[in-house]
């Protein structure tokens, strides 16, 4: 038997002449299976190597997905590592600005405790005398000391 060939599924054209079936199937038992098996039996190596690459490029992004899911567990283990210490460093500058705060707040207290303790010893010597002249106005005026025992 010979070879199906796609050309073979018609039947040549007849001569001029009576209506006749014209380009019917001449084997049409056998169907398109036939006439494709030499087609998919050339492309069964391809399929193959197609399918052995799609097998090896699945592996390798297995491969690659695996790497990038231990590189993103590392940095997020690294990322919790560094938290206790940015918050430790975050609670110390918090820290120190309090006390930076705490220093100018105690610093400018002190200041006005001077000037106040200033002011006062300025005014020290002129009160004193006004009490001493207002004591002194009082015994001076007093009955008692102008009387004599």
């Amino acid at each position: 038997m010979t070879r199906p060939n796609i050309l073979d599924r018609f039947r040549p054209a007849g001569a001029p002449g009576p209506a006749g079936p014209v380009g019917v199937p001449a084997a049409g038992d056998q169907g398109p299976a036939v006439e494709l098996a030499p087609v998919f039996a050339a492309l069964a190596a391809d399929v193959e190597v197609c399918r052995r690459l799609v097998d090896e490029a699945r592996r390798e992004a297995d491969g690659v997905l695996a790497r990038a899911r231990e590189r993103a567990a590392a940095i997020i283990a690294q990322a919790r590592l560094d938290e206790g210490v940015e918050r430790a460093r975050a609670a110390e500058r918090v820290e120190q600005a309090a006390s930076e705060l705490d220093a100018r707040l105690l610093a400018h207290a002190r200041r006005e405790a001077d000037d106040l303790e200033e002011a006062r010893t300025a005014l020290l010597p002129g009160t004193a005398g006004r009490v001493i002249g207002n004591l002194w106005s009082d015994q001076l005026r007093s009955p008692q000391l102008t009387e004599g025992p």
